[in-house]
This record gives structure tokens, C-alpha cells and sequence, in this order.
């Protein structure tokens, strides 16, 4: 049975059972607390808080949803049973069946006859564990489906009882095992043996609520929810290990394929051995999370999801090396592992081409890190050798990987290579540092969630009707007043207040346009809004101060919008989706949008693209923009389903949950279209200019592009012009002949700097011999510190002190240099052969000079340069060196 026919029963398994299905919610969602989703129950937290009441006709529902764990990137392959992307199905209840409901569901799913919908597995190959003291789910278990009591086994807090890792819902669970056999392991069920007896569905009874607390076991009971709830997990990828009838979930129909590929990329056979295969598991694996992450938006980069995403991409091009591969192999990893998920994931075929170039681009600058990372590794093993030692530093190792993201295994493997060992330890005790700051800051920003139960009642009872698409102002009833997290009845002048309104014509901020500004007036009060957000994507929270008279709740208001801010924000939103559609025309369909940001006058666009726009690029996307403007297309808006929108040819944002009824935004017909619930003109030609600004990277693939709209456009504009009529009268040129002028004196000026730089370096050589008087004999060295003259470069400090070394190299002799460059102190040190010979290292030396002019810097035994800030410690260095040879 296929991947995609296991989901495909669940699915119906459920619905035929009245549960509304609930589509995959995108990987990344506004959660402070998870980087990704990490299980089926995520979207259904708010529920599960108690923070809203669920949307679901029957107060059930099922999904499969789609999450990546990452915890332990590095253990990926060695078990066979552990993806860092998997689909977990599932089905909820709030409040309606409970344990007995979910037993008999899971069972009939599990058991029941393949021709009636079911996974026709063998009830006697099943086992159950429950939580120590839940005899309510082993009764049902043995007396209800009529399980053999010695096939459930009973387990403590840490393996049967489910918490987010946070105060909030928790339970009891019962876990379903299927037992493969005794080729697998040993008899005795899931405590004997849970790689023979494999786990395939947790059943969470959410019956109570905890408090604080750290790891699976150690954390208080508080009391029992209000309602009792049921979450469950089925493994689909495990589900499918079994039906398929192969050894582990790499080997199925969706990760297989890859395995295969790499097979005949790299010239290894997998099942050779186990190394080998670690590593085919980590392509299959990683191909497939990494694609999806992609697919929900992701981008990579130095931070967050942005870098787990570049470590997955990275581990599958070092894996592949490692294995035998020679040059790029990224495409068809990639390729192959989205033809095996779009059946489950159809919207992979719209993006294929943008999920391709994100990958390859990566590959390709990877490529080119191991390129620079090799000749890394060769000074390094070139000092280790010139130093007589034979170990690679651990520290050294460590910079290698984490600073130029050259894998620890290309050093090993590269040492061995040169006759070297690496002190592996090391390397290991800085990298366990690393991940223990890491741990310690995420368990700093990890945090339960914020209380947003003071709204519950509104959200669930009356959310807010936004009537501002077709006014500025409405007449409206104050339902509640909260400040500072309380609510109150009545609030009076010089009162930071959030308003809650029955409808309302400000807009929330969503979507990238800021909320409206406006004001709230009653008989005697009035509110000054500053902002206006969301709780719930339901409820409109009008936050802002009281400035005269009061407010209750309960009295007749009226809203009303700021009219210049909305027609400035209006006219920004809209000039966003006139860059986007130009952006689209100029770079192709892979340029999509990653984010964006509008307020009055002002946009921001981020996209994904691998590469800078030009000059060329920019002054086209702002012509086909304000070429749009200039025709003054109409702005129409429809409202419609997900899918027809979708057939119109609408475009949807990234990670972005869309509900059953949505927005399409259509200027100038096919020019643009997009799902958008924001504010627009009526005509792109109330838009005004738009004036690009320029673009810039933001993230590894994500360009920005800054504008100005409108009025502000216009003022921009008139400045520049202004600027350019300034420069064009002081050079005395005209203005259109300006870049030309600017480009030559430029040139001259580039030439007068050449010409300074190498008269500098003249008087410097002419200067040698001087120096060379100024040696003076420390102990058994020749010492030889000096000041250069003020603003000489540390590159020609360099110069110098080799040209000295040189003219020194038949004695023991140290050459110490520094000069004041601005508030830089650059200093050198250089040693002869026999000074090296009696011990002496330049390295050292420097780092003793940096005590001295808050300075570091490092080197070779023979040289080494430093840089500092002090320079009036610069005496006491030079007598700290003389020191330091005359006790040798």
C-alpha cells in the first residue's frame, strides 16, 4: 500500500465518522515558542488552551499534518526508525468522545479489512502500553476490544504521558506497538524491545493541565481541564514500513527512490555498510525536509529556520562527497524526492522550478566553501607541520567548522590525507559548548504562552466585523476595556486602554500593512488609536490612550480611520503588489514574495532570489511599476474559495493558513492578482510614483526592495533632483552628464591615492637603513623595535619588517613594528630563522604586544601582525618584548 493511499484511508476512516477534515497547516507558524511544527497537534493548541473554542461543527477533527524535528540533526541515519521530517495523522476531540472513542477508532482503523478501508493489520501482532495507574485504558483495552491482557504493558510519566514541554494541556496516553517479528529483537513486547516492537500511534487523553517543571517526569500536576480532549499521532511513514513490507522507513516508497539515485551518483552500494548507509539515509532524509521547507517559504541562511535549513543542505552535499561524489548532486535529489511527495502534496508542483534553484544556489556556494575551507585546512596543516607537531588543534577544527562551515569530517578525512591526526576531543568539548549555549538560550526564549484568555470570550462569542473596506467611520459598541492585562468597566483620561469593538473601520495589522491610526469618540471621550491588532485572527484590539472624558463598556462609539494615513497606507499596499507583479516580469516566476511591510508613503518587499539585481534590473521593475500606475487600471476585489481563487490564477503567500472564504486583489486584471485581505486603491493611478529606493540582501536568498509611494515619492524625487541641479552647478557640468564627470574624478582621485601610497612606501625603504641603527642586542637576540611614521598601513608594515628580516637573517634577530593609522594601532613581528630556532615565536610576541595596546592578533612563528586601540601602551609592549628575550 502506497504512501499516499495510507493517508488517503485515515483521512476518510474519520471523516466518515463525522471529524471535519482539517488541511496540513504550513511548517512555520507564529509560534514563539517551536522554529517548526513539531507535531499534529500544534494547530489545534489554541483549542487545547482553552484560548478559543474549536471552529468544528461536531467537535471533531482529523489532518495530517506535516512537521520536522530537528533536535538531534546529527543522529539522523544511525536509527533506522527516526525522520527529522515526518506526517503524523491524526484525530481530535474537544470535549466530545474520549478514551473508549479514540481505542475503538484507532483499532477499527488499524484492523479493519483492506477492502473496507482499513489497514488490514493482524490484531494478534499488536501490543498497547498505558500509563502506570490508567486502569481505565487498559479495561478498554482488554474488555472492550478484547486485547490478552500480557499484550498491555503499563509505563511510567516519562514514556506514557504527553505535555507540550510548557505548562498548559497534558494527559495520560496509550501507545500502539506492532511487532515485526523475532528477526527484529527479542520477545516481551514494547519494555523488552521497541525496535522489534515498533510504535505506530499515540493516543493522548488530555485530561489535566501542568505547571512548570523541566524534561518528560518532572513537573506538577496542577488540576483537570475543564474538558476532557483527545489528541492523537499515527506515524504515517512507520505505517507505511510495515505495509510495505521493508526493513525501515527509508526504504519505503517515499525515501527509497532517493537512496537510489545517490547509489548511482556516488558509485556506493547501500546495505554495504553501515557508515555507507548513515549516510544514503541522511541525503533521503534530509532531501525530503529540506524540500518542504523550502516548499513552506524557507530560505537559507546564518540564523533560526534559515540555518537548519542550511545545515540539512550542507549534511546532504557532505554525504554525498564522503560517499564517492564528484561534483553537483542536488538537482536530482531534490527532483526525485518531489516527484515521490506531490501525490500527498500537489501544490509542489507549482513551486518546483523556485525549490530547485534554492537548493542548487546552496549547493553551488557550499561548493565553493569547501573550495576556500581546503585551502583553509592547508595553512593549517602547513603550520602544524613547520611547528614538528602532528595533531590539528581542536580549536583550529572548530573554527574550520563553525566559522567557514568546513564539515569536521572533510578535516579528518583531509588530515589523514596529510600524515595528521586531529585532536578530535577537543573539537568535541567546544562543539558540546556550542550546543550547550544553544540549549541554554533556547531554553531562555522558550516560554509559555501568553495569556490571551482575558479574550477568550470575545473571540469565541464576538469577534469583530471589519466594515472598513467601504468606510472611514462606523457607528459601534464598546465591548470590553482592558488595560494593562485587566479588564475594567470604565477608563478616564491619560488611560492606556485596548478597545474592543462589535465592528469596526480601522484596519488590523495583517498581511504587511500596518494597522490603521484613527480615533474613537463617545459623548464626552475620545481614544487617540495608535495601532490596531489581531487576537485570534478574529478579534480587532484598538490600542491606544484616553485623551478627554471617559469610556465604558457598553457605549455607542464612533470608529474613525484617519483619512491621510489610510490613503497613504492604501496607496503603499497597493504599489507593493505593482513591485511584486514587475519583480515577477523582470526575474521570472521564481521570484516570490518572502515578506513585506507597508505603511504611508513607505514599502518593503522581500522575495526569494539567489543573485543582486542590477542597476539595469531596478530601473526596468520601476518603470513596469509606474507604467501600471500610468493606466490606471481598475482595482477590483472578489471574495471567493481557496481553490477557484487558485484557478483565477491568484497568487498565495508563503506559510501563510488561508480560511474556507478568501480576498483576490486584481489590478489590471492578469497584471496582478493575489490573496489579500489589505486595503487598495480604487485605480493604480491614485497609487502616485513609486520610487525604488534600491535592494539589498536581507538572508542567503532573500533580496529586499525599499520604496517610496505617493506624496513621499514625489519629495524624494524632488530631492534628488535638487542634490543633482547642486552637484551639476559646483562641477559645472550638465546634470545628464554627471556620471561621467563623477567616474573621472573618481579615477583621479583613485590615481593621486596610488601615487601617495607609493611615494609612502618609498621614504619607507629608504628609511630601512636608518632602522637597521636603531637594533639594539637583547640577551643572545638582536632586537630591532620601531615607530613607523603616523597612517603607515599594516600592509606596509609588513613590507618593512620583511625587507629588516632579510637584511637581519644572519643573526638571532626580532624585527617589532607599529605605527598610529587613525585609531587603529597595526603592529608586526617578525623573527629570523635562529631566532626561531632558540624558540622565539612571532605569534606569541603579538599576543603580548595586545596586552599592552588592547590589541590581538595572531600568526606564524616567523611573523605575525596584530592590530590594537591603545596607542600610548606602545613603549611599555616594546620593553615587555625586550624583556621577554632577555629572560630566554
Amino acid at each position: 500500500m502506497q504512501t499516499h493511499e495510507i493517508r488517503e484511508r485515515f483521512i476518510a476512516h474519520f471523516v466518515n465518522a463525522g471529524h471535519q477534515e482539517v488541511p496540513s497547516a504550513s511548517l512555520i507558524l507564529d509560534d514563539p515558542n517551536l522554529l517548526f511544527v513539531n507535531a499534529g497537534m500544534v494547530p489545534f493548541k489554541p483549542y487545547f488552551l482553552g484560548q478559543q473554542n474549536p471552529p468544528f461543527p461536531n467537535g471533531t477533527a482529523t489532518s495530517i499534518q506535516k512537521c520536522v524535528r530537528t533536535l538531534d540533526i546529527e543522529e539522523v541515519g544511525i536509527t533506522t526508525r527516526h525522520n527529522t521530517f515526518f506526517q503524523m495523522a491524526g484525530n481530535f476531540s474537544f470535549g466530545q468522545y474520549f478514551k473508549e472513542g479514540a481505542i475503538t477508532y484507532a483499532w477499527s482503523l488499524l484492523t479493519g479489512a483492506v477492502d473496507d478501508g482499513g489497514y488490514g493489520l493482524d490484531p494478534e501482532r499488536l501490543w498497547v502500553t498505558v500509563y502506570l495507574d490508567d486502569d481505565e485504558a487498559a479495561d478498554i483495552w482488554e474488555k472492550k476490544i478484547g486485547l490478552p491482557a500480557e499484550r498491555i504493558q503499563r509505563l511510567g510519566m516519562a514514556d506514557n504521558y504527553w505535555s507540550m514541554g510548557i505548562p498548559g494541556p497534558c494527559g495520560p496516553c496509550s501507545e500502539i506497538y506492532y511487532d515485526r517479528g523475532p528477526e527484529y529483537g527479542k520477545e516481551g513486547g514494547p519494555i523488552a524491545d521497541d525496535n522489534r516492537y515498533m510504535e505506530i500511534w499515540n493516543l493522548v487523553f488530555m485530561q489535566n493541565e501542568r505547571g512548570e517543571g523541566i524534561g518528560k517526569d518532572n513537573f506538577e500536576i496542577i488540576g483537570p481541564l475543564p474538558k476532557k480532549n483527545i489528541d492523537t499521532g499515527l506515524g504515517v511513514e512507520r505505517v507505511a514500513c510495515i505495509l510495505q513490507g521493508v526493513d525501515n522507513v527509508y526504504e519505503t516508497d517515499l525515501l527509497r527512490p532517493v537512496i537510489d539515485v545517490a547509489e548511482k551518483l556516488t558509485g556506493s552500494t547501500y546495505g554495504a555498510a553501515h557508515e555507507s548507509d548513515i549516510r544514503f539515509r541522511v541525503i533521503a532524509d534530509h532531501s525530503r525536509t529540506a524540500m518542504m521547507l523550502i516548499l513552506d517559504g524557507v530560505v537559507p541562511g546564518n540564523e533560526g529556520r534559515g540555518y537548519i535549513l542550511r545545515r540539512l543542505l550542507r549534511r546532504i552535499i557532505r554525504s554525498a562527497r564522503l560517499l564517492g561524489a564528484k561534483g553537483p548532486t542536488m538537482e536530482q535529489f531534490i527532483t526525485t524526492i518531489m516527484d515521490t511527495m506531490t501525490p500527498s502534496y500537489p501544490e509542489i508542483a507549482e513551486s518546483r522550478q523556485r525549490i530547485l534553484q534554492v537548493a542548487v544556489n546552496e549547493e553551488k556556494a557550499f561548493l565553493r566553501t569547501l573550495e576556500s575551507g581546503t585551502h583553509l585546512f592547508e595553512q593549517v596543516a602547513e603550520s602544524v607541520k613547520a611547528s614538528g607537531q602532528k595533531v590539528v588543534d581542536g580549536a583550529q577544527a572548530f573554527t574550520l567548522h563553525d566559522t567557514y562551515g568546513f564539515p569536521i569530517d572533510l578535516t579528518l578525512e583531509m588530515a589523514a590525507e596529510a600524515g595528521l591526526d586531529v585532536d578530535r576531543a577537543g573539537f568535541e568539548s567546544l562543539m558540546a559548548e556550542q550546543v550547550a549555549r544553544a540549549k541554554a538560550d533556547s531554553r531562555a526564549k522558550k516560554h509559555g504562552h501568553a495569556d490571551l484568555s482575558i479574550y477568550r470570550e470575545w473571540v469565541d462569542n464576538n469577534p469583530t466585523r471589519f466594515v472598513g473596506y467601504d468606510t472611514l467611520s462606523n457607528q459601534a459598541t464598546v465591548l470590553g476595556l482592558v488595560s494593562d492585562g485587566v479588564k475594567l468597566n470604565e477608563v478616564t483620561a491619560g488611560t492606556p486602554v485596548e478597545v474592543i469593538l462589535d465592528e469596526s473601520a480601522l484596519y488590523a495589522e495583517a498581511g504587511g500593512q500596518l494597522g490603521d491610526r484613527g480615533v474613537i469618540r463617545t459623548g464626552d471621550g475620545l481614544v487617540r488609536v495608535t495601532d490596531v491588532q489581531k487576537i485570534g485572527k478574529k478579534l480587532w484590539i484598538h490600542k491606544g490612550v484616553v485623551e478627554d472624558g471617559h469610556l465604558e463598556v457598553g457605549h455607542e462609539v464612533t470608529a474613525e480611520v484617519d483619512p491621510q494615513w489610510r490613503h497613504a497606507a492604501r496607496q503603499a499596499h497597493s504599489g507593493t503588489h505593482l513591485i511584486h507583479a514587475a519583480l515577477r516580469q523582470v526575474l521570472g516566476p521564481t521570484a516570490v514574495q518572502a515578506g513585506s511591510m507597508n505603511k504611508p508613503g513607505f514599502l518593503r518587499f522581500d522575495f526569494n532570489y539567489a543573485e543582486a539585481l542590477t542597476p539595469q534590473q531596478l530601473e526596468e521593475i520601476q518603470a513596469i511599476t509606474n507604467q501600471a500606475i500610468d493606466a490606471d487600471y481598475q482595482v477590483n476585489t472578489v471574495e471567493t474559495s481557496l481553490e477557484d481563487a487558485k484557478a483565477m490564477g491568484a497568487m498565495a503567500l508563503f506559510g501563510e493558513n488561508y480560511g474556507d472564504v478568501v480576498r483576490v486583489v486584481e489590478i489590471g486584471g492578469p497584471f496582478s492578482m493575489e490573496l489579500c485581505g489589505g486595503t487598495h486603491v480604487g485605480h493604480s493611478s491614485q497609487i502616485g510614483p513609486v520610487a525604488v529606493l534600491g535592494e539589498s540582501s536581507v538572508a542567503s536568498g532573500v533580496r529586499r526592495i525599499e520604496a517610496y509611494s505617493g506624496l513621499d515619492s514625489f519629495t524624494f524625487l524632488a530631492k534628488e533632483r535638487a542634490l543633482a541641479a547642486g552637484l551639476a552647478a559646483s562641477l559645472k557640468t550638465p546634470s545628464e552628464e554627471l556620471p561621467e564627470r563623477i567616474a573621472k574624478l573618481t579615477e583621479q582621485l583613485k590615481a593621486a591615492e596610488k601615487e601617495i601610497a607609493a611615494l609612502n612606501r618609498q621614504q619607507l625603504a629608504a628609511k630601512t637603513g636608518e632602522l637597521l641603527n636603531q637594533a639594539t642586542t637583547v640577551g643572545g637576540f638582536t632586537l630591532l623595535a620601531a615607530r613607523l611614521p603616523q597612517g603607515t598601513a599594516a600592509g606596509d608594515l609588513r613590507t618593512v619588517a620583511t625587507d629588516l628580516k632579510n637584511r637581519l637573517q644572519d643573526a638571532a634577530a626580532v624585527v617589532v613594528l607599529a605605527a598610529e593609522a587613525g585609531d587603529k594601532v597595526p603592529f608586526i613581528v617578525a623573527a629570523t630563522d635562529a631566532a626561531v630556532e632558540k624558540g622565539v615565536k612571532s605569534g606569541e610576541l603579538v599576543k603580548l604586544i595586545g596586552t599592552y595596546v588592547d590589541g590581538r592578533g595572531g600568526g606564524k612563528p616567523d611573523m605575525a601582525q596584530g592590530s590594537g586601540a591603545k596607542p600610548a601602551g606602545l613603549d611599555a609592549a616594546f620593553t615587555a618584548v625586550a624583556d621577554d628575550l632577555a629572560a630566554r
